[in-house]
Protein backbone atom coordinates (compact mmCIF):
# COMPACT_ATOMS: atom_id res chain seq x y z
CA UNK A 1 0.00 0.00 0.00
CA UNK A 2 1.47 3.75 -0.65
CA UNK A 3 0.49 6.99 0.76
CA UNK A 4 0.87 10.03 -0.18
CA UNK A 5 2.70 12.55 2.11
CA UNK A 6 -0.22 14.88 0.50
CA UNK A 7 -2.99 12.82 2.41
CA UNK A 8 -1.24 12.67 6.07
CA UNK A 9 -0.14 16.39 6.23
CA UNK A 10 -4.17 16.78 5.72
CA UNK A 11 -4.44 13.97 8.17
CA UNK A 12 -2.23 15.86 10.45
CA UNK A 13 -3.71 19.36 9.89
CA UNK A 14 -6.96 18.07 10.93
CA UNK A 15 -6.25 15.97 14.22
CA UNK A 16 -4.56 19.14 14.96
CA UNK A 17 -7.52 22.05 14.14
CA UNK A 18 -10.11 19.72 15.26
CA UNK A 19 -12.27 20.41 12.52
CA UNK A 20 -12.04 20.47 8.81
CA UNK A 21 -12.86 24.43 8.17
CA UNK A 22 -9.72 25.36 10.31
CA UNK A 23 -7.72 22.78 8.71
CA UNK A 24 -8.56 23.65 5.17
CA UNK A 25 -8.12 26.99 5.88
CA UNK A 26 -4.60 25.81 7.08
CA UNK A 27 -3.65 24.42 4.17
CA UNK A 28 -5.18 26.79 1.49
CA UNK A 29 -7.11 24.28 0.48
CA UNK A 30 -11.11 23.79 -0.19
CA UNK A 31 -13.11 21.93 2.60
CA UNK A 32 -14.94 19.55 -0.25
CA UNK A 33 -11.14 18.81 -1.73
CA UNK A 34 -9.85 18.37 2.13
CA UNK A 35 -12.75 15.93 2.96
CA UNK A 36 -12.11 13.80 -0.22
CA UNK A 37 -8.24 13.43 0.98
CA UNK A 38 -9.48 12.36 4.76
CA UNK A 39 -11.65 9.97 2.73
CA UNK A 40 -8.91 8.34 0.22
CA UNK A 41 -6.77 8.12 3.24
CA UNK A 42 -9.28 6.19 5.19
CA UNK A 43 -9.87 3.70 1.95
CA UNK A 44 -6.23 3.33 1.56
CA UNK A 45 -5.67 2.44 5.47
CA UNK A 46 -9.23 0.36 6.11
CA UNK A 47 -10.32 2.79 9.20
CA UNK A 48 -12.55 5.06 9.80
CA UNK A 49 -10.10 7.61 11.28
CA UNK A 50 -12.31 10.36 12.68
CA UNK A 51 -15.86 10.86 14.22
CA UNK A 52 -17.92 13.11 12.25
CA UNK A 53 -20.15 15.75 14.66
CA UNK A 54 -21.39 19.08 14.65
CA UNK A 55 -18.48 19.88 17.25
CA UNK A 56 -16.16 18.90 14.70
CA UNK A 57 -13.42 15.86 13.93
CA UNK A 58 -12.69 13.53 16.54
CA UNK A 59 -10.00 10.76 16.03
CA UNK A 60 -10.99 7.18 16.53
CA UNK A 61 -8.65 4.91 17.95
CA UNK A 62 -7.26 4.04 14.64
CA UNK A 63 -7.06 7.71 14.38
CA UNK A 64 -5.01 8.29 17.08
CA UNK A 65 -3.12 5.36 16.56
CA UNK A 66 -1.80 6.36 12.81
CA UNK A 67 -1.68 10.28 14.59
CA UNK A 68 1.02 8.68 17.01
CA UNK A 69 3.34 8.28 14.08
CA UNK A 70 2.34 10.78 11.91
CA UNK A 71 4.45 13.23 13.13
CA UNK A 72 7.49 10.87 12.92
CA UNK A 73 6.51 10.02 9.49
CA UNK A 74 6.74 13.29 7.72
CA UNK A 75 9.62 14.59 9.86
CA UNK A 76 11.55 11.74 8.65
CA UNK A 77 10.72 11.98 4.80
CA UNK A 78 11.45 16.02 5.19
CA UNK A 79 14.85 14.95 6.79
CA UNK A 80 15.40 12.37 4.00
CA UNK A 81 14.53 15.33 1.41
CA UNK A 82 16.96 17.45 2.99
CA UNK A 83 20.02 15.09 3.63
CA UNK A 84 19.72 14.16 -0.61
CA UNK A 85 19.31 18.29 -1.60
CA UNK A 86 22.95 18.36 0.38
CA UNK A 87 24.40 15.30 -0.62
CA UNK A 88 23.40 16.87 -4.54
CA UNK A 89 25.17 20.12 -3.91
CA UNK A 90 28.38 18.35 -3.09
CA UNK A 91 29.19 18.21 -6.77
CA UNK A 92 26.92 18.55 -10.09
CA UNK A 93 23.05 17.97 -9.65
CA UNK A 94 19.97 19.16 -10.81
CA UNK A 95 17.81 22.03 -9.73
CA UNK A 96 13.69 21.21 -9.95
CA UNK A 97 11.75 24.39 -10.97
CA UNK A 98 7.86 24.28 -11.03
CA UNK A 99 5.67 26.47 -12.89
CA UNK A 100 2.26 27.47 -13.58
CA UNK A 101 0.85 27.38 -17.27
CA UNK A 102 2.25 29.75 -19.32
CA UNK A 103 4.91 31.26 -16.64
CA UNK A 104 7.55 28.86 -18.41
CA UNK A 105 7.33 31.42 -21.32
CA UNK A 106 9.30 34.33 -19.28
CA UNK A 107 12.23 31.23 -18.95
CA UNK A 108 14.56 31.80 -21.79
CA UNK A 109 17.91 30.62 -22.87
CA UNK A 110 20.20 33.65 -21.33
CA UNK A 111 18.41 32.93 -17.97
CA UNK A 112 19.88 29.36 -18.01
CA UNK A 113 23.28 30.46 -19.28
CA UNK A 114 23.12 32.27 -16.47
CA UNK A 115 22.91 30.01 -14.52
CA UNK A 116 25.25 27.56 -15.46
CA UNK A 117 27.75 30.57 -15.15
CA UNK A 118 27.12 30.22 -11.56
CA UNK A 119 26.41 26.86 -11.41
CA UNK A 120 28.72 24.58 -12.93
CA UNK A 121 27.86 21.32 -13.61
CA UNK A 122 23.95 22.06 -12.61
CA UNK A 123 21.13 21.65 -14.81
CA UNK A 124 17.59 23.29 -14.54
CA UNK A 125 14.47 20.65 -14.66
CA UNK A 126 11.47 22.32 -15.86
CA UNK A 127 7.99 20.61 -14.39
CA UNK A 128 4.45 21.98 -14.60
CA UNK A 129 2.42 22.36 -11.09
CA UNK A 130 -0.27 19.93 -10.72
CA UNK A 131 -3.47 21.92 -10.59
CA UNK A 132 -4.47 19.03 -7.97
CA UNK A 133 -1.95 20.44 -5.43
CA UNK A 134 -2.32 23.60 -3.88
CA UNK A 135 1.56 23.64 -2.46
CA UNK A 136 2.49 22.47 -6.09
CA UNK A 137 4.88 20.18 -5.44
CA UNK A 138 6.80 22.59 -2.61
CA UNK A 139 5.48 20.85 0.81
CA UNK A 140 6.61 17.81 -0.86
CA UNK A 141 10.12 18.39 -1.67
CA UNK A 142 8.84 17.47 -5.33
CA UNK A 143 10.36 20.95 -6.94
CA UNK A 144 13.06 23.49 -5.22
CA UNK A 145 11.72 27.02 -6.52
CA UNK A 146 8.24 27.67 -8.01
CA UNK A 147 7.37 30.49 -10.68
CA UNK A 148 4.11 31.48 -9.56
CA UNK A 149 2.20 34.44 -10.53
CA UNK A 150 0.06 35.07 -7.16
CA UNK A 151 -2.29 36.91 -4.78
CA UNK A 152 -0.02 39.11 -2.63
CA UNK A 153 -1.01 36.78 0.89
CA UNK A 154 1.14 34.29 -0.64
CA UNK A 155 4.14 35.92 0.90
CA UNK A 156 2.50 35.55 4.03
CA UNK A 157 3.11 31.46 3.98
CA UNK A 158 6.36 31.38 1.40
CA UNK A 159 9.28 32.81 1.17
CA UNK A 160 9.82 34.86 -2.38
CA UNK A 161 11.78 37.01 -4.45
CA UNK A 162 9.40 39.14 -6.49
CA UNK A 163 10.23 39.58 -10.24
CA UNK A 164 7.35 42.42 -10.94
CA UNK A 165 3.68 43.14 -9.86
CA UNK A 166 1.66 41.69 -12.62
CA UNK A 167 -2.01 42.31 -13.22
CA UNK A 168 -4.74 39.38 -14.21
CA UNK A 169 -6.94 39.90 -17.41
CA UNK A 170 -9.51 38.54 -19.50
CA UNK A 171 -9.25 35.31 -21.61
CA UNK A 172 -11.96 34.90 -23.65
CA UNK A 173 -12.78 32.97 -27.66
CA UNK A 174 -12.89 34.98 -30.63
CA UNK A 175 -16.68 34.42 -31.09
CA UNK A 176 -17.52 35.91 -27.19
CA UNK A 177 -19.31 39.71 -27.36
CA UNK A 178 -16.58 41.18 -25.64
CA UNK A 179 -13.98 39.82 -27.51
CA UNK A 180 -13.63 43.32 -29.69
CA UNK A 181 -13.63 45.70 -26.30
CA UNK A 182 -10.94 47.83 -25.46
CA UNK A 183 -11.17 47.00 -21.61
CA UNK A 184 -13.54 45.40 -19.40
CA UNK A 185 -14.70 45.70 -15.78
CA UNK A 186 -14.60 42.75 -14.10
CA UNK A 187 -18.39 43.35 -12.48
CA UNK A 188 -19.65 42.75 -15.78
CA UNK A 189 -18.37 39.48 -15.62
CA UNK A 190 -19.90 38.08 -12.39
CA UNK A 191 -22.64 36.50 -14.31
CA UNK A 192 -20.56 34.53 -17.01
CA UNK A 193 -19.48 31.41 -17.20
CA UNK A 194 -15.60 30.61 -16.14
CA UNK A 195 -13.52 28.03 -16.87
CA UNK A 196 -12.46 26.74 -13.54
CA UNK A 197 -9.49 24.59 -12.06
CA UNK A 198 -10.51 21.64 -10.43
CA UNK A 199 -11.79 21.81 -6.51
CA UNK A 200 -8.37 20.39 -4.75
CA UNK A 201 -6.62 23.29 -6.17
CA UNK A 202 -7.56 25.20 -2.99
CA UNK A 203 -6.83 28.91 -3.35
CA UNK A 204 -5.62 28.72 -6.69
CA UNK A 205 -9.25 28.22 -8.20
CA UNK A 206 -10.42 30.63 -5.80
CA UNK A 207 -7.97 33.08 -7.44
CA UNK A 208 -8.26 32.50 -11.02
CA UNK A 209 -12.18 33.18 -10.29
CA UNK A 210 -11.64 36.33 -8.56
CA UNK A 211 -13.48 35.44 -5.18
CA UNK A 212 -12.27 38.36 -3.40
CA UNK A 213 -13.58 40.31 -5.68
CA UNK A 214 -16.93 39.08 -6.35
CA UNK A 215 -18.31 40.68 -3.08
CA UNK A 216 -20.27 36.92 -2.30
CA UNK A 217 -21.83 36.76 -5.68
CA UNK A 218 -21.78 33.04 -6.86
CA UNK A 219 -19.61 31.54 -9.62
CA UNK A 220 -21.02 30.16 -12.81
CA UNK A 221 -19.01 27.36 -13.49
CA UNK A 222 -18.80 26.47 -17.27
CA UNK A 223 -16.28 23.83 -18.03
CA UNK A 224 -13.76 22.50 -14.51
CA UNK A 225 -9.80 21.74 -16.73
CA UNK A 226 -7.31 19.45 -15.52
CA UNK A 227 -4.24 21.70 -16.77
CA UNK A 228 -3.16 24.89 -18.77
CA UNK A 229 -4.27 23.37 -22.24
CA UNK A 230 -7.66 22.00 -20.90
CA UNK A 231 -8.22 25.72 -19.85
CA UNK A 232 -7.24 27.02 -22.98
CA UNK A 233 -9.38 24.67 -25.42
CA UNK A 234 -12.35 25.41 -22.95
CA UNK A 235 -12.17 29.37 -23.52
CA UNK A 236 -11.63 28.66 -26.83
CA UNK A 237 -14.50 26.44 -27.62
CA UNK A 238 -16.65 29.42 -25.36
CA UNK A 239 -17.39 26.51 -22.60
CA UNK A 240 -16.87 29.69 -20.21
CA UNK A 241 -14.18 32.61 -20.10
CA UNK A 242 -11.02 33.42 -17.66
CA UNK A 243 -8.51 34.91 -15.97
CA UNK A 244 -4.71 34.81 -17.03
CA UNK A 245 -1.92 37.24 -15.92
CA UNK A 246 -1.51 39.84 -18.49
CA UNK A 247 2.64 39.33 -18.89
CA UNK A 248 2.06 35.53 -19.88
CA UNK A 249 -1.15 36.25 -21.96
CA UNK A 250 1.74 38.56 -24.48
CA UNK A 251 4.03 35.68 -24.38
CA UNK A 252 1.01 32.88 -25.29
CA UNK A 253 -0.43 32.41 -28.70
CA UNK A 254 -3.54 30.07 -28.87
CA UNK A 255 -6.12 30.11 -31.75
CA UNK A 256 -9.56 31.13 -31.50
CA UNK A 257 -8.39 32.94 -27.90
CA UNK A 258 -8.39 36.33 -27.25
CA UNK A 259 -6.83 38.88 -24.40
CA UNK A 260 -8.63 41.54 -22.74
CA UNK A 261 -7.22 44.12 -19.95
CA UNK A 262 -9.50 44.21 -17.35
CA UNK A 263 -10.41 46.75 -14.52
CA UNK A 264 -11.87 46.02 -10.73
CA UNK A 265 -9.39 43.49 -9.91
CA UNK A 266 -6.05 43.35 -7.50
CA UNK A 267 -2.68 43.01 -9.08
CA UNK A 268 -1.09 39.62 -8.28
CA UNK A 269 3.34 39.20 -8.09
CA UNK A 270 5.19 37.27 -9.84
CA UNK A 271 8.35 35.36 -8.25
CA UNK A 272 10.03 32.80 -7.45
CA UNK A 273 8.66 30.95 -4.09
CA UNK A 274 10.15 28.16 -1.88
CA UNK A 275 8.95 26.81 1.67
CA UNK A 276 9.47 29.37 4.61
CA UNK A 277 10.86 26.50 6.57
CA UNK A 278 13.68 25.22 4.20
CA UNK A 279 17.43 26.98 3.45
CA UNK A 280 17.71 28.77 0.13
CA UNK A 281 20.51 26.60 -1.60
CA UNK A 282 23.29 28.15 -2.78
CA UNK A 283 21.78 26.44 -6.76
CA UNK A 284 18.43 28.47 -5.47
CA UNK A 285 19.94 31.68 -4.80
CA UNK A 286 22.11 30.90 -7.85
CA UNK A 287 18.70 30.76 -10.13
CA UNK A 288 17.36 33.28 -8.49
CA UNK A 289 19.79 35.93 -9.48
CA UNK A 290 19.83 34.37 -12.89
CA UNK A 291 16.02 35.63 -13.30
CA UNK A 292 16.70 38.72 -11.71
CA UNK A 293 19.19 39.21 -14.06
CA UNK A 294 17.33 38.56 -17.36
CA UNK A 295 13.31 37.27 -16.94
CA UNK A 296 11.57 40.25 -18.40
CA UNK A 297 8.42 40.87 -16.92
CA UNK A 298 6.81 43.37 -19.25
CA UNK A 299 4.65 46.61 -18.73
CA UNK A 300 3.67 46.54 -14.84
CA UNK A 301 1.94 48.14 -12.14
CA UNK A 302 5.21 48.77 -10.35
CA UNK A 303 8.26 47.41 -12.71
CA UNK A 304 10.89 45.14 -10.62
CA UNK A 305 14.62 46.73 -10.32
CA UNK A 306 16.60 44.42 -12.82
CA UNK A 307 20.50 45.33 -11.78
CA UNK A 308 23.00 45.55 -14.26
CA UNK A 309 25.13 43.73 -12.68
CA UNK A 310 25.19 41.45 -9.27
CA UNK A 311 27.74 40.10 -6.42
CA UNK A 312 27.19 36.77 -8.25
CA UNK A 313 28.65 36.72 -11.33
CA UNK A 314 28.91 39.79 -13.61
CA UNK A 315 26.49 41.34 -16.07
CA UNK A 316 23.24 40.75 -16.53
CA UNK A 317 21.87 39.04 -20.18
CA UNK A 318 19.88 40.45 -22.12
CA UNK A 319 16.11 39.79 -22.16
CA UNK A 320 14.52 37.85 -25.11
CA UNK A 321 11.30 39.44 -26.11
CA UNK A 322 8.02 37.49 -27.24
CA UNK A 323 7.38 33.63 -27.57
CA UNK A 324 9.99 31.37 -26.00
CA UNK A 325 11.16 27.74 -26.57
CA UNK A 326 12.52 25.88 -23.99
CA UNK A 327 16.38 26.42 -23.77
CA UNK A 328 19.09 24.06 -24.05
CA UNK A 329 19.56 22.53 -20.49
CA UNK A 330 16.66 22.45 -19.25
CA UNK A 331 14.39 19.16 -18.64
CA UNK A 332 11.12 20.35 -19.78
CA UNK A 333 8.55 17.58 -18.46
CA UNK A 334 5.56 19.34 -19.53
CA UNK A 335 5.00 21.54 -22.66
CA UNK A 336 3.57 24.40 -21.03
CA UNK A 337 1.73 27.06 -23.52
CA UNK A 338 -0.82 29.49 -22.47
CA UNK A 339 -1.84 30.71 -19.35
CA UNK A 340 -4.26 29.95 -16.47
Amino acid sequence: MEIDTRLLRSFAAVCEEGQLTAAAARLRMSQPALTKQIRQLEERVGAELFRRSRAGMTPTAAGNALAAHTGDLLGSWDRALRATREAAAGGGATLRVGFEGGTINLIGRPTLTDFTARMPGWQVEIRQNSWFDPAAGLTAGEVDLALWHAPPWMAEHYQMQLLGIDRRCLALSVGHRLAGAATVDFADLLDEPFVAMPEESGHWRDYWLGMQERGGHPTRIGAVAHNADEWLAAVACGQGIGLAPETISRLSVRPGVVFRPLRGLSPGRLGLYWPRERPCTPAMTAFIRSCLATVEIGVLDAPCRRPARDGAGGAAAPAVPGQRSSPDGVRNQTAAKGSG
